[in-house]
């Protein structure tokens, strides 16, 4: 066969062999029309380039020569594989995907015990064994649930002690309570009446900056004090109010009349010395009560918590923490209550007793609520993203229909432990009545309706009602974040030790502990006396 091309392009002739000269004439108009017969002949020559291109790579692979190659041989060597072996090396990830992307089983769960126990066991056993594909997903998944159970186990102990430790009394502050106390009882300086008689008009005085704190920590308390009044641009303009238990009374009275603030004025008063706590119109008692029957029915305490095989670490670890003593203290229930317990004042800044002032904070009084009540700081925003990411749905069952009805999930929480509340303004709402009336709600649900704790029905309660201020005004995340950026904690203005590691436990985290420290004075005859040391 001979193939004769005219010299323009436009004819394609054909000769057959035996001296027979038969020919097909392909006419070419131009590019936009081609014939069948001149298609069919491209392909044929397009066949003989490819089996050319094949029978050189096999040529250059068989000299054994893998780095020297015909330069067709080089292009067959590459494309060759990709075209080939495309299919099957989808099928191999297809099956791989498939086994690991499987249901857990609860006999994985148990585990086997010739799982390999490193990295360095299963690659020898893989070199040692001819797994195809699907054996060695198998084995690889296996691999991985052992290790993840282990460390899922290994994180929820840790917790568990965690919750432990920061749920006890450290016997450094029970030290401190009694020596206050004995103090109290022998030393007529230490039952000095607090304030002074000249300075008690300043307690209902709204030209005052006036800051509430509830606590039965002696320690702790000391620390809120001492850094609010040092970093006070007007310390004579300060009114620190300080209620307390009836069993820290003394103690917390004994310290502060031997420490004074001054010219600062600090108010300590407990609980049943209120008029309208002690005609008995505290409901909080009775919803206290009933929450922690119901608890003790539904919930089984932190043993239920740890034998669930479902829930991630820090959901058990989150709900450890919410059976803190704290959380079922009266203490960090009475907020609620503040616009009854100070009649006479229209602002007041309410702190946690787990915080260190960092800055002053007069200007927070100078702030516009807009008619807002509380001035808080969201916790939805901000660089630090496992701790400001909390929405209505990381503390709301959204799976119950009344929550789902009333609220929406993807709302920005706000912050508990440095709020600016306009009392005025809150005289005015509903707010401490609905408090109650979701309480109430939550003991009908069997207390599904929230993670435990107060932070819940305090978002319900104040929903609508909230003002939002910088963050720079509270930052969170220092009891239970250890990446903290020290630098970022250092320049904000009011740090919380918000979580377990509380600073004055020996689980706090040293690097953050070093900001609350620097407030306390380990040279004190009470503090050096308890071992309170700063390390």
């Amino acid at each position: 066969m001979q193939l004769h091309i005219s010299p323009s392009l436009r004819h394609v002739t054909v000769f057959q062999g035996k001296g027979v000269r038969e020919f097909i004439n392909v006419k070419v108009i131009g590019s936009r029309k081609v014939s069948y017969q001149m298609l069919f002949y491209m392909l044929l020559l397009f066949t003989l380039l490819v089996r050319l291109v094949f029978v050189l790579t096999a040529v250059d692979t068989t000299n054994g020569d893998h780095h020297k190659c015909s330069s067709i041989g080089c292009v067959g060597k590459k494309i060759g594989p990709r075209i080939m072996g495309r299919r099957q090396e989808q099928a191999v990830l297809e099956v791989m995907y498939q086994i690991l992307e499987a249901p857990v089983t609860e006999a994985e769960v148990k585990g086997k015990s010739d799982v390999p126990q490193t990295l360095e066991e299963f690659v020898a056993e893989v070199k040692e064994s001819t797994y195809d594909a699907r054996a060695f997903a198998l084995r690889l998944r296996e691999m991985v649930v052992l290790l993840e159970q282990r460390t899922r186990n290994a994180k929820i102990q840790e917790y568990l002690y965690r919750h432990v430790a920061s749920s006890s009394i450290p016997k450094q502050l029970h030290c401190l309570t009694l020596k206050l106390a004995d103090e109290h009882s022998n030393n007529a300086a230490a039952r000095m009446q607090l304030p002074l008689a000249e300075l008690v008009p300043a307690l209902v005085d709204n030209s005052y900056y006036h800051f509430v704190l509830a606590t039965d920590n002696v320690l702790a308390t000391s620390v809120v004090a001492t850094s609010l009044v040092q970093n006070s641009l007007r310390p004579e303009k300060v009114v620190l109010h300080v209620i307390t238990d009836k069993k820290t009374y003394s103690p917390m009275q004994a310290w502060f009349s031997l420490h004074p603030m001054s010219p600062a004025v600090i108010e300590v008063k407990a609980l049943h010395q209120f008029d309208w706590f002690a005609k008995g119109k505290a409901p909080v008692l009775e919803a206290m009560e009933k929450d922690q029957r119901v608890r003790s029915q539904f919930r089984g305490g932190s043993s239920a918590i740890i034998a669930t095989n479902t829930e991630k670490p820090h959901i058990i670890a989150a709900k450890l923490q919410a059976l803190s003593p704290k959380y079922n203290s009266m203490m960090n229930h009475i907020r609620i209550h503040l616009p009854e317990l100070f009649p006479s004042l229209n602002k007041v800044v309410f702190l946690d007793d787990d915080i260190v002032i960092q800055t002053d904070l007069s200007p927070l009084w100078e702030i516009d609520m807009n008619g807002k009540v509380n001035g808080a700081v969201q916790t939805c925003k901000g660089d630090d993203k496992f701790v400001m990411s909390k929405r209505l749905k990381s503390y709301l069952n959204f799976s119950h229909p009344l929550i789902r009805k009333n609220f929406d999930p993807n709302e920005c929480a706000w912050a508990y432990g440095m709020n600016m509340f306009d009392l005025d303004a809150w005289r005015k709402t509903n707010i401490s009545l609905n408090y109650y009336h979701w309480l109430e709600e939550n003991l009908k649900s069997d207390l599904s309706l929230w993670q435990l704790g107060t932070l819940p029905p305090g978002l319900i309660a104040f929903h609508g009602h909230v003002h939002v201020i910088d963050a720079f005004w509270h930052m969170l995340g220092l009891g239970y974040q250890e990446n903290t950026s020290f630098v970022d904690a250092e320049n904000a203005g009011v740090i919380h030790f918000n979580g377990r590691a509380k600073p004055w436990l020996e689980i706090a985290f040293p690097k953050l502990r070093t900001l609350w420290a620097k407030y306390v004075d380990f040279g004190n005859k009470f503090i050096k006396g308890c071992n309170i040391r700063d390390t």
